[in-house]
This record gives C-alpha cells, sequence and structure tokens, in this order.
C-alpha cells in the first residue's frame, strides 16, 4: 500500500449520459425522503438531518459520478466492517472461518441468542459478534488497529483528512452494554484472545470513522475490480478473496433482509446504521447511497430504492452501462 499522500483521486466522470442517470436516481430517491427514522440507540447518530441524500458510483476505468450530498462525510458503522474483513483475511486467511461462520443469521444484527446457541462462535463477520471477533483478530496484530484501518482509508480513498468522529466514538463507548455482552460470552467460549474493553474500543474506532459517499465509492472499489485498489493500482486482495467476500456481502450484507434485498436489486450489499449502502457490480462498478432515516431492520429507505432503481436499470442494460441516455426512460417523479 502507498501512503496516504500518494494516493490519486479518480477523476470526475466525463460521460454526460451516466452523470445524468446518477441525477434522475437521485432525484427519485429522493421521493422516499421523511421515511424511516434516524437511529437513536447511539445518540451521537440522532441528530442526523433525515433530508439528506447523496449517491456516488465509482466505474472500473477509474471514472467518478456523484449526485446530491455525495461528499458530505457521515458515520460509517457497519460498512467499516468490509474492511475488517478485507484486513483480517489478507493476515489470517482462512484461519479465520474457524472462529467465524460463513452464513446469514436470519436474526437481528445485535442478537444474543444465537450467540448463546452456537457456543460463541457468530454465523457471519457483518453481525456484530462477527466484527468483534474480526476486531479481535486485529488487536492481536497491530498496535493499534483502528488507526491502521484509518489509514488503509485514507489510501484507498484517495482522501488524508479520514478520521474517526470522537464524539460517535464516545457516545458508543457509553452504550456499549449489547456489544460488551456479546463479547462476554464469545470470551467465556474461548473465542476471544484479547480483552474485552481493548477490542470494543478497536470496533467502536472502527464504526466511528466518518466517510462520504464518494470516499466508500471508491475505497470499496476493489470488490468491483478484482481486488485491485483504484487509488495505488496495487491489488489490495487476490480476485478469489474479492468474489467471496462480495459473497458474504450478498447473503449477509444487509442484516436479516438479506434476502429480502437480494431479491429486489440482486447485488452484494453492504449497509450501516448510519444510513449508507455500498454495493458492488463485479467487474463494473462500486457505489454507495445514503440517507440517514432507516427502516425497521436498520436500513437506509432512500438509499436502498436508489439501488433498486439502479438495478432495474441494469436489468435493461444487461449489467453494462449505458452509452447513452436510454429511450423511453420514465422521466423523474416531480418532487
Amino acid at each position: 500500500m502507498t501512503t496516504p499522500s500518494r494516493a490519486a483521486r479518480p477523476r470526475p466522470g466525463s460521460s454526460p449520459a451516466l452523470q445524468a442517470w446518477v441525477e434522475d436516481i437521485d432525484r427519485q430517491a429522493r421521493t422516499k425522503l421523511g421515511m424511516g427514522r434516524v437511529a437513536d440507540y447511539i445518540p451521537a447518530l440522532a441528530d442526523q438531518d433525515p433530508e439528506r441524500f447523496g449517491l456516488a458510483i465509482c466505474t472500473n476505468d477509474g471514472q467518478l459520478y456523484t449526485a446530491g450530498d455525495a461528499e458530505i462525510p457521515f458515520s460509517i458503522q457497519s460498512l467499516s466492517k468490509v474492511l475488517l474483513l478485507s484486513l483480517a483475511l489478507r493476515r489470517h486467511g482462512d484461519a479465520l472461518w474457524r472462529r467465524v461462520g460463513l452464513n446469514p443469521s436470519g436474526m437481528p444484527f445485535n442478537s444474543l441468542m444465537q450467540l448463546e446457541t452456537e457456543h460463541g462462535k457468530p454465523r457471519n463477520p457483518f453481525i456484530n459478534a462477527g466484527a468483534i471477533v474480526v476486531a479481535d483478530h486485529l488487536v492481536g496484530a497491530f498496535a493499534t488497529p483502528s488507526k491502521h484501518l484509518q489509514d488503509v482509508a485514507r489510501t484507498l480513498s484517495g482522501n488524508a483528512g479520514l478520521l474517526i468522529d470522537r464524539q460517535v466514538l464516545a457516545s458508543e463507548w457509553r452504550h456499549r452494554s449489547r456489544n460488551a455482552a456479546a463479547a462476554y460470552l464469545m470470551k467465556a467460549f474461548g473465542n476471544l484472545d484479547n480483552e474485552v474493553d481493548e477490542v470494543l474500543n478497536a470496533y467502536f474506532a472502527c464504526c466511528a470513522l466518518r466517510m462520504s459517499c464518494a470516499d466508500l465509492a471508491v475505497t470499496l472499489n476493489y470488490l468491483a475490480a478484482d481486488g485491485h485498489a483504484m487509488t495505488t493500482g496495487d491489488r489490495f486482495v487476490p480476485p478469489a478473496m474479492a468474489q467471496r467476500i462480495n459473497a458474504l456481502m450478498f447473503t449477509s450484507g444487509m442484516y436479516d433482509a438479506a434476502g429480502d434485498f437480494a431479491y429486489r436489486v440482486g447485488l452484494p450489499a453492504k449497509s450501516g446504521v448510519g444510513g449508507g449502502i455500498v454495493a458492488i457490480v463485479p467487474g463494473r462498478f462500486s457505489v454507495c447511497a445514503w440517507s440517514p432515516a432507516l427502516d425497521e431492520r436498520g436500513n437506509s429507505v432512500a438509499a436502498q430504492y436508489a439501488l433498486e432503481l439502479l438495478a432495474d436499470d441494469l436489468g435493461r442494460w444487461s449489467g453494462t452501462l449505458p452509452a447513452e441516455w436510454p429511450s423511453g426512460r420514465k422521466a423523474a417523479p416531480a418532487m
């Protein structure tokens, strides 16, 4: 990996047709603003503006298309689990799966019931318990794992100014009871090597990283590009690893709504309670949509709708990006 100061940001998109497409999705997705509720179980997230919406697409040839509030940073929350998993797999490989499962949970992301019955082994790395085990791997590997993840995110995004939101971190720490219960339960089953407080602090710090839609679309483009990092030109993960991470996102990335999202959208995706959703079109592009108001399962209402619109269009274009604005395209509904 190159240092953050040497990382290069993708250039603004040059296709008027693609920019018009992104702006059209933005307009339609805004019809869903006002639906859902901003997450308030982490008090520092409760003051987010539910009327915000942003969308960014990073194509594999290095172009960035944005609309709306795509450059406004927000708390990425569970989107950090994709980077955490990538770093842990780079370091430990398939040995990680001895401690974390590969299957959908069918339960809320912070459920304790399954963890107890399955002897402290989380179902997958995208529920909270699974991400805590992944964070435990990184605590054992790096002196300051959250700073390491922050530095990697800076390099992959080309934005050297990315920071961990200390207010969100403090709020998550004060309201850590349920995550602490999961961590102590796993510790009791021998599935946590390091001290619980150290692991939780690293996990919360990663969740409190602030990034924009544009930052996230660029950062996670390696999952659309056979593991190649957009800003460095280097291979961040092997192609097979990128494929497997995408598979896990498809089956488990949207909490207990993963099946419904897969049916409606059909793309690997990961959501976070900060309102962001990242989706991958392998071989084509990465996309991030963000709006803070969530449905009852913890997924952004407007961001899900934007990705559904995007996937519908890709279905009509056989998975390609449009060379020109398609004939017969319905205009966005009046606001």
